[in-house]
């Protein structure tokens, strides 16, 4: 095991004898994890949900948030979330695409119109398909819900307007094949490290940008690294999920997990307006710390990466006809 797997292991071990229930009645601790800090639309929608399940079991099960990414990167947290360390889990799909494949059709470049065509594709029949997908894999996961991340784009400390304005940047992505290979397409150069280390790479010019929405430009103090410049290319348009571990959705009685599927809704529908406000918040904020939001020509984006579609998509082919029939 390594250092850092073992500091992550720790810290669940704690995480859980911190939790421990100390009353006599059987409560179960119900452990939710997030990348993002406490206060995010995710994090604040997912404790909801906690608190009405809290409620309507009147104290059985109880939920702990563990937020701002304290029990490890995306990638360790799927991992403790499918061996039941972790219970409930908010993860970007370019984590769990390596996991289930199906949901990479959502990762791929301009494979949405805008957040409106995206919101419809997951709030439809094709959303409900690919969760159940995820709950039916080998991933151990159960899909609870989508969640909106908005579109992301490019920050960056010199100013993109085109492709070629990005050739030798180094650009922060996920850690996915598919997004190193939509960056490049772009015009820079994909490098893929987890979200909790990005600050530092920017800071000591590890990377020359990275590309995320609005809100998390700012409350990961990213505008903080000598980044100026936020070209809106929408390149991606992905949203997220939140799942609970299959080890822990077995032990819930069939009434329980009905109430869990139903708070999910409620959770993610929550989030939605949580995230518009905090969307034209934050981007309020970057402006007045002196982040230029730059129009773009998207075409030229969209064309460079017709090659990762031909190459990511094939498999996919019908399903993304599917996705651009719906309205």
């Amino acid at each position: 095991m390594t250092f850092r797997r073992q500091l992550v292991a720790a810290a669940a071990l704690a995480a859980f004898s911190f939790a421990a229930p100390m009353t006599a009645q059987a409560q179960t601790v119900l452990k939710a994890s997030d990348v993002h800090p406490v206060g995010y639309p995710n994090v604040v929608a997912v404790e909801n949900l906690g608190k009405k399940l809290e409620a309507a079991t009147k104290g059985k099960f109880k939920l702990q948030m563990f937020a701002g990414g304290v029990l490890g990167s995306e990638k360790e947290v799927v991992e403790q979330t499918q061996v039941g360390a972790i219970q409930i889990a908010r993860i970007s799909l370019g984590i769990l695409g390596p996991v289930v494949p199906d949901v990479n059709v959502f990762n791929m470049p301009f494979v949405f119109r805008d957040e409106a065509h995206m919101r419809a594709v997951i709030d439809g029949p094709i959303g409900k398909e690919l969760m159940d997908k995820i709950s039916a894999s080998p991933a151990r996961l159960v899909a609870l819900g989508w969640m909106d991340s908005g579109s992301r784009s490019l920050y960056t400390k010199k100013e993109v307007k085109t492709p070629a304005d990005l050739k030798g940047l180094k650009i922060r992505v996920m850690g996915n094949p598919l997004f190193v290979d939509t960056m490049n397409a772009m015009g820079g150069n994909g490098i893929t490290m987890g979200h909790n280390d990005t600050f530092s790479a920017l800071q000591t010019n590890v990377v020359d940008g990275a590309e995320n929405n609005p809100p998390t430009l700012f409350t990961a103090n990213h505008y903080t690294t000598g980044v100026k410049y936020y070209a809106q290319t929408t390149h991606l348009i992905i949203p997220e999920i939140f799942v609970m571990s299959k080890v822990t959705w077995d032990k819930m009685s069939k009434d329980e997990q009905a109430l869990v599927m139903k708070f999910s809704r409620e959770a993610q529908m929550e989030q939605r307006a949580l995230w518009d406000k905090s969307v034209a918040e934050y981007s309020t904020k970057l402006k007045a710390a002196g982040i230029q939001f730059v129009n773009v020509d998207k075409k030229p984006f969209y064309d460079a990466t017709a090659p990762v579609r031909a190459k990511h998509g094939a498999q996919y082919a019908e399903l993304i006809k599917r996705i651009e029939a719906v309205k």
